[in-house]
């Protein structure tokens, strides 16, 4: 999905995107690839989220961007202000992938599995529905969110390009 309005969202960052522009990050591993979407208005959000919980933020300069459960409501925040409406809000998710395999893993170690079940979460509490995802395994994913159409792009090196 080649565009020329591309809205590059980086590492623990997020952006919306409308008028037809489209949503990028790239490097999800354990990370997970958020969308949200309204249909009607045709706005869309994007969040990297890094992981599950703000309860371990250590940073000086808080980056809410970073957590699940910081990143949720302040992209749902943004979207409102361009004119979302919660009610018509879909998700859709890819990544947190458990990257790397170690025996006796401790529930820390699975970050990947546990940014899904966070992202989850918030999203049951604002009641938006995931729609698709493509969560888990152990490979890497470039994701870009057509705002157009509302339709997740995810790439990654062992299954080649998929639409949900």
């Amino acid at each position: 999905m080649i565009q020329q309005n591309l809205v590059k969202v980086g590492m623990a960052d997020l952006n919306i995107a409308t008028d037809g522009a489209v949503l990028k990050t790239t490097g999800l591993g354990s990370c997970v690839g958020l969308t949200l979407y309204d249909p009607i208005k045709k706005i869309a959000g994007m969040a990297h989220v890094m992981l599950p919980s703000s309860d371990i933020a250590r940073e000086t300069t808080f980056n809410f961007a970073k957590y699940a459960d910081t990143a949720i409501p302040e992209l749902l925040d943004r979207m409102i202000a361009a004119g979302a409406h919660v009610v018509r809000l879909k998700a859709k998710m890819a990544g947190g992938a458990q990257m790397f395999a170690m025996s006796g893993q401790t529930d820390s170690l699975r970050i990947g599995p546990r940014n899904v079940e966070s992202c989850t979460a918030v999203l049951n509490r604002f009641k938006i529905p995931i729609v698709a995802q493509d969560t888990g395994g152990s490979f890497g994913r470039t994701i870009e969110f057509d705002s157009a159409k509302g339709m997740l792009a995810i790439r990654s090196v062992q299954f080649g390009t998929k639409e949900i």
